[in-house]
């Protein structure tokens, strides 16, 4: 019998909630047919405080070479592929909630593992527990997010960040810059590579003409030039660029209410399948409002699929066993329904 290939899970950061909500993932059956790139005594440890805390059966891990061994597993067992540069030693002095280089490093080092197999075939796509972006410049990893790491690894392909729950998808032109770099970075060059691999994407995942609103990036989208003119020198030209190659997308919009408009409901069906959005608050913001616990991040580009919780580590409640593992239960369920598992 031919078993599907398992999704990869990277354990985020040791010192934050990552290791936790894995397990509670698997607590709860959602996160079977997975592998864990990480160290297994960090997710045992997990499991050993929510056991004690809840006054459960301890979580069972299995530490394995790779994931094809994850086929032999009962059920309920939390597979762990310890990655390469991943000491176990090193990590038992890490202190929850707090910085540390030794946790960015194994964060990192797991992050690559799991890139690497998903490379290779060996893994059918990628979720991302949190990282902490001090314990990776602390570890010396020259990149300020999961989004540019893995563009990296996968050498260097234009990638963008989309955010996305069952009512609103969100993708950003620009990231993880300062609001002063990103106004630079926002050219029509990049709007229009956004507007592509934004369409390229959503095809991809079953949605034949996708209808891509632009959201402008100043107040009411500039009024004719009023507050700024970036909506017409840089966004209508690259949309009527989009336009030309057969990709629907419209505006810009205004910003505060094109995602109102775009947001779909059971009462409300969206006017639009995607926004496209120049910066990274303006993105991220109307989705998280919606709710943490159903948004996904879903990296655009990639030659896998990638997707991660829309939290970060949370190390005001790292190891108190209060941390909610619904977001990473969605990304999971999200890769599932992009890969087809």
């Amino acid at each position: 019998m031919t078993h599907p290939k398992p999704l990869a899970i990277s354990m985020g950061d040791a010192a934050g909630i990552g290791p936790e909500i894995i397990v509670k993932a698997y607590a709860r059956a959602a996160a079977g047919g997975c592998v864990v790139y990480g160290c297994a005594e960090v997710l045992a440890r997990a499991a050993a405080r929510l056991a004690e805390r809840d006054g459960c059966a301890r979580a069972v891990v299995a530490r394995i070479d790779g994931p094809e061994d994850t086929a032999a597993l009962p059920p309920g067992v939390i597979p762990v592929v310890q990655a390469a540069g991943v000491e176990a030693a090193d990590l038992h002095e890490v202190a929850l909630g707090q910085v540390d280089a030794r946790a960015g490093a194994a964060a990192h080092a797991s992050i690559v593992a799991a890139t690497q197999a998903a490379l290779r075939g060996e893994v059918a796509g990628l979720v991302t527990a949190p990282i902490h972006k001090e314990a990776l410049h602390a570890a010396g990893v020259p990149f300020p997010g999961h989004t540019e790491l893995l563009q990296h690894l996968c050498g260097g392909a234009p990638v963008r960040m989309m955010l996305a729950n069952d009512e609103l998808r969100t993708v950003l032109v620009t990231i993880h810059l300062s609001v002063r770099r990103a106004l630079e970075a926002i050219t029509e060059a990049a709007v229009l590579q956004t507007l592509r691999i934004t369409h390229a994407a959503a095809r991809a995942w079953g949605t034949s003409a996708p209808r891509i609103a632009v959201a402008g990036l100043n107040p009411h989208a500039g009024e004719g030039g009023l507050f700024g003119d970036e909506e017409l020198r840089i966004l209508a030209p690259a949309i009527a660029r989009a336009r030309a190659e057969g990709i629907d997308a419209s505006g810009p919009y205004a910003p505060d209410t094109v995602f109102m408009r775009a947001r779909n409901t059971p009462t409300h069906p969206g006017a639009f399948d995607v926004v496209v959005a120049m910066l990274h608050d303006h993105a991220l913001i109307p989705v998280k409002y919606l709710g943490l616990e159903q948004g996904v991040n879903i990296t655009l580009g990639l030659p896998f699929v990638r997707t991660s919780p829309d939290h970060g580590t949370a190390f005001d409640i790292a190891g108190r066993g209060v941390a909610d593992e619904a977001s990473l239960c969605s990304a999971i369920a999200m890769a599932r329904r992009l890969t087809g598992r």
